[in-house]
């Protein structure tokens, strides 16, 4: 009997250590929008709290060189989404649809067994062929626009020329929820998804608008923040709504037992925005915060594509805490497709990051490259060069490109991680061969003008 017992404890205890070890982990794409690259508690920031973001990447790693693809919200979610270079994502700005050659990380996920959803913000295309059912998602919830109203869940920004309209929908079904905090209810739908799919793996494309303007939140996240300005305020409490929805999300996967076998990406899809329409009275807005970093939303300079970046997995991922190797969103699919036994598509740009996560392994990457708005930039090593680069700061010619002899800036990033000084003229071979590489790559995307 004795003997009998202990194989049976010992088959037992073997079982229960079998889902961490072996079965396919569920997979969560978390993107906040327009955050500021020092604005979560992790990351240093005073006064805005984030207690259940920060858990997360106390849970595994956070990045402190991870680099969105694009200083603008579509070009980077086409890139986090296919793996691939937006321009050949088809997604060289706002307004383009997802290249239909560009296989999406839910048409990877599903021939593997996966349930897919994508919930939030799209922005990659509203057709019949472009929306999110269309490109391997099971279910979808949210909008197809760029930014909507938290509350109405309306379109009103590309007046005159664009009539506002409303933008919210179930699968392909518009439906309607007015008065309902948009933040709040795409938590609501993560978790139920999560619910109902308990018995078989799922991927989850979560892709918060926070804190992207307009800027609303309800009173009370603002309640919490009543000493800060009012822009820092109503931004701090958009930020409060998407942390609680994190800690929400978590407790949900760790009621149906499935959090340690859960891959969870955590990053923002660019640098904090200074538009008018994000700001007071038509003033340039000053909620964000970028931090030591120079530029904003929409610059090649850090401050509008060095994003915060965690990863989750306690079953694989020690908790290594600050990774300070190279990485960039385009690498999320080739990471996820690896972790999952996912075939990989054909064309991809993107490398596996797995082994820096588990084993300490070197960046994958010899150089990062990035082409946006006519600023061309790459970085390689501690050695950045931007060409043409613009600020998008709160100055009247911010959007205009840099002249003369700042048209061509190189930064060494571990000296001056703000990119204040331009070492142009002391390391001219450095120009020289970053410039090379640089011009060679924009070569091969399409329609590299």
């Amino acid at each position: 009997m004795t003997a009998t017992r202990r194989s049976f404890l010992l088959a037992t205890a073997t079982a229960a250590s079998v889902p961490a070890a072996t079965a396919k982990p569920n997979v969560i794409v978390i993107v906040m929008d327009d955050l500021g690259v020092h604005d979560l508690g992790y990351l240093g920031v005073k006064d805005i709290k984030t207690p259940n973001i920060d858990a997360l990447a106390r849970s595994g790693a956070w990045f402190t060189n991870w680099y969105s693809n694009a200083p603008v919200c579509a070009p980077a979610r086409s890139s986090i989404l296919t793996g691939r270079f937006p321009a050949k994502a088809g997604v060289s700005n706002n307004g383009k649809e997802l290249a239909k050659e560009a296989k999406t990380i839910a048409e990877m996920l599903k021939p593997a067994g996966y349930r897919t959803a994508a919930i939030g913000k799209w922005h990659l295309g509203s057709s019949a062929d472009s929306c999110p059912n269309a490109r391997g998602f099971d279910y979808f919830y949210g909008f197809h626009s760029g930014c909507v109203d938290f509350f109405s869940h309306r379109y009103y920004w590309g007046e005159p020329k664009t009539p506002n309209y409303h933008d919210l929908w179930r699968n392909r079904e518009e439906i309607f929820e007015d008065g309902q905090y948009l933040t709040e209810r795409i938590t609501e739908e993560s978790i139920a998804f999560f619910n109902q799919n308990k018995s078989q793996p799922f991927f989850t494309y979560i892709a918060y608008n926070a804190p992207h303007y307009p800027m609303h939140a309800p009173d009370k996240y603002v309640k919490r923040f009543a000493s800060l300005p009012l822009e820092r305020r109503i931004y701090a409490a958009m930020i409060s709504a998407v942390d609680d929805g994190i800690g929400g999300l978590r407790k949900a996967l760790e009621r149906n037992g499935q959090l340690d076998n859960t891959l969870i990406f955590l990053l923002g899809d660019n640098g904090a925005t200074v538009e008018k329409r994000a700001g007071l009275n038509q003033n340039f807005a000053t909620a964000g915060d970028n931090g030591v970093f120079k530029g904003f939303k929409f610059s090649l300079f850090d401050g509008g594509h060095h994003v915060p970046a965690c990863v989750s997995w306690p079953a694989r991922i020690p908790k290594a805490g600050a990774v300070k190797e190279l990485a960039m969103s385009m690498d999320i699919l080739p990471t996820i497709c690896n972790a999952t036994g996912a075939d990989l598509p054909a064309a991809v740009d993107g490398s596996n990051i797995l082994p820096v996560l588990t084993a300490s392994a070197k960046s994958p990457h010899d150089a990062l490259y990035w082409f946006q708005g006519g600023q061309l930039a790459i970085r390689r090593d501690k050695w950045k060069l931007v060409l043409n680069g613009r600020l998008y700061d709160r100055r009247a010619e911010g959007g205009q490109p840099l002249k003369g002899e700042d048209a061509i800036w190189l930064s060494d990033l571990e000296a001056d991680p703000g990119e204040t000084r331009n070492l142009r003229r002391q390391h001219p071979t450095v120009v020289d061969e970053l410039q090379t590489l640089a011009e060679k790559w924009r070569s091969t995307l399409p329609n590299p003008e």
